[in-house]
């Protein structure tokens, strides 16, 4: 039995965000969409957002599926169980453009996950983003470790 077999699990859907103080192994699956693993290298805690759109409009509820919503409540949720700023580094996966299209969500997606950690002086540590195939990621909270493996074609 390894220490990951001892931590809880989660399996974070999208426009949803997990932020715990006890260590998980987190997974999600991401096509356009973009997570945002965040880890505080001094506490060891960490949490995870997947949002499916950029920016909200104004309209309708300020919810996690919009990126410049859920990076915020993201980073205001670790930062209410005491880490700081400072502490943190952020790793980001997904933004695929899976769909021959002209608004290049998953573009669009990368880019506020980008503008809003910079803004907030989050260094990005690690990042595995564009391409036109979807991820499978596990994010351990604990450790601040990430597997990604990419989803075949059908």
């Amino acid at each position: 039995m390894t220490t990951t077999d001892l931590l809880n699990k989660h399996y974070l859907f999208p426009s949803t965000l997990f932020v715990e103080k006890e260590g998980y192994l987190i997974d999600t699956i991401l096509g356009s969409c973009v997570a945002v693993c965040l880890y505080d290298t001094k506490l060891k805690i960490g949490g995870m957002n997947h949002y499916m759109l950029p920016l909200w409009n104004g309209e309708g509820l300020a919810s996690p599926k919009y990126g410049n919503i859920a990076n915020e409540k993201l980073i205001e949720k670790i930062i209410k169980l005491g880490s700081s700023k400072q502490n943190l580094i952020a790793k980001i996966f997904g933004g695929a453009n899976q769909i021959n299209s002209s608004i290049n969500v998953g573009d669009r997606n990368i880019q506020i996950a980008k503008e809003q950690l910079s803004s907030y002086g989050i260094k990005i540590a690690k990042e595995n983003l564009g391409g036109t195939i979807g991820r499978k990621i596990r994010f351990d909270s604990s450790t601040g470790e990430v597997l990604m493996k990419f989803l075949s074609k059908q």
